[in-house]
């Protein structure tokens, strides 16, 4: 469990705070909009109305004890830079703030934010990767060159062994999970026999995934 300040509560903030919610951390939510601040008070365990570029108003939240600082402000660019420079300034250990720009990102990180989220950014790439193809179910991004797809077992693997497909030795890539009738396996064995009804967690390089499976 850990403690966290959520900074803006709009939209993509309170989601933010119900998930943290669902993983049981403390969450103190802050917020200007007093009727925001309402509508997440059944997901934190404490919030506070109040203007997160004020420094009295932040020194007052203990910003250093928090093992994480979240800003979600989007529409106003000039708060979130203060914001995210204040929160480094009183000691906060771990900044992650929002952009809405490629530019944005940069000054982000320039002045206090150690992590930057995009979400528009990066949910547009998932949805036009995710619906372009007919037969990815989902896919993760973990750097520019590597990612997780959920794939169909193609036709030809059914009724096959995971080691029986040596995809790790002809393309490095590696089979993290199986799905069987809806539940995810995570313990894979290379002597696992995939169904055709199956779908695969795969992980390896982007290039690599696109080229074995003809994505």
């Amino acid at each position: 469990m850990k403690s966290i300040l959520l900074i803006g509560l709009g939209r993509y903030g309170r989601h933010i705070a119900e998930h943290l919610c669902e993983l049981g951390h403390q969450i103190m939510a802050v917020d200007m909009d007093e009727e925001r601040v309402n509508k997440v008070l059944s997901f934190v365990t404490s919030a506070q109305i109040g203007n997160s570029t004020n420094r009295a108003f932040m020194e007052s939240l203990g910003v250093s004890n928090y093992d994480v600082c979240i800003s979600t402000i989007a529409s106003d660019f000039q708060s979130s830079l203060e914001t995210a420079s204040l929160l480094k300034e009183l000691g906060a250990k771990m900044v992650v703030a929002r952009a809405a720009r490629d530019v944005q990102e940069k000054f982000l990180l320039r002045n206090g934010a150690d992590e930057v989220v995009y979400p528009e950014k990066q949910l547009a790439k998932w949805t036009a990767i995710r619906y372009s193809a007919d037969h990815i179910l989902d896919y993760i991004e973990l750097d520019n060159e590597h990612a997780i797809f959920e794939i169909p077992v193609p036709e030809d693997w059914a009724g096959q062994t995971v080691g029986g497909t040596d995809i790790r030795k002809k393309y490095g890539i590696n089979i993290m999970g199986i799905r069987k009738n809806g539940k995810l396996e995570l313990t894979v064995s290379p002597d696992m026999v995939m169904g055709a009804e199956d779908t695969m967690m795969v992980l390896g390089r982007i290039q690599s995934i696109q080229k074995c499976f003809k994505i």
